[in-house]
């Protein structure tokens, strides 16, 4: 940790005045501020596909770059950084760029801050925090969509993965950031019931779910199907099944969102020669 504090150091000392106080932790639990480059904060907005309508909260919001693009963006946001003087640098900068009325910055611990009314949550931090963050970060509404400049978050893998050539990082080797984007996944686990009279009538799907990542069993007709791929992004489910219905060798692409204890959407069957479209629900067996 002392040669990690002395490269931290002699890095911000060669900084410019303004760029001297994110993403280093010192032993004391404390965050201290370097500065994600511009065309990183461009890259993590796009990937969280900000726009007017969401609600930004950055998670140690240095001089408020990220909050600020945002709400060029239409967003509004709230940064919050352990430094007072950040925060007045971040406010400064806000009202300088003409959206002081969008994003606002606070003097807070990160640990401390809300984040429920949160669309989209950004950071750049150690992953030593970001884990901690973890619990509270899969609890956000289905669809929160959250990216972290050079930081994992423990276990959960990412939906969305880039890594980038920024040579005025100042920090790190190499000049190479990765940026990941995460979806909060609705709860998708348990046994689910679909009618579909025409179509193999019964057919159940038995999801076991960890994070994002889905392993689906199908059945109609007492037969079991092949599942042969599937995806949850947010509260959007989608399941791939081919095998045999009605007697018939047939493809399924099922689409649907979750709200609660129920799936609404559609299903397209296909053979090769015909496609139709069917409406689909399903409702869950706790």
């Amino acid at each position: 940790m002392i040669a990690l504090k002395r490269f931290v150091l002699l890095a911000c000392l060669a900084l410019p005045a303004q760029a001297q106080p994110q993403a280093w932790g010192w032993d004391d639990g404390t965050v201290p501020y370097v500065q994600t480059p511009m065309e990183i904060v461009e890259r993590m907005l796009r990937m969280a596909e900000v726009k007017k309508g969401d609600h930004v909260i950055d998670l140690g919001s240095g001089d408020g770059r990220i909050v600020i693009e945002a709400a060029k963006r239409g967003a509004t946001g709230l940064g919050v950084d352990l430094d007072g003087n950040l925060v007045k640098l971040a406010t400064k900068n806000a009202k300088a760029a003409g959206v002081g009325s969008q994003a606002r910055f606070e003097a807070r611990d990160i640990f401390e801050t809300d984040l429920t009314p949160a669309s989209v949550v950004t950071m750049y931090l150690l992953p030593d925090f970001n884990v901690k963050l973890l619990p509270r970060l899969l609890k956000l509404k289905p669809g929160t969509r959250i990216v972290s400049h050079d930081g994992s978050i423990g276990d959960w893998p990412s939906d969305e993965k880039l890594e980038m050539r920024a040579p005025e990082k100042p920090v790190g080797v190499g000049g190479v950031s990765t940026v990941e984007l995460w979806v909060v996944p609705a709860d998708a686990g348990g046994t689910w019931t679909s009618e579909m009279p025409d179509h193999g009538g019964t057919w159940r799907f038995r999801v076991r779910q960890k994070y994002q990542m889905l392993d689906i069993d199908t059945s109609a007709q007492g037969r079991d199907l092949l599942v042969r791929n599937s995806r949850l992004r947010g509260e959007e489910l989608k399941i791939v099944v081919t095998g045999v219905v009605n007697g018939h060798a047939w493809h399924h692409y099922f689409v649907g969102r979750i709200k609660g204890e129920r799936v609404s959407g559609d299903v397209t069957i296909s053979d090769g020669n015909v496609r139709k479209v069917l409406p689909w629900t399903a409702t869950r067996a706790r």
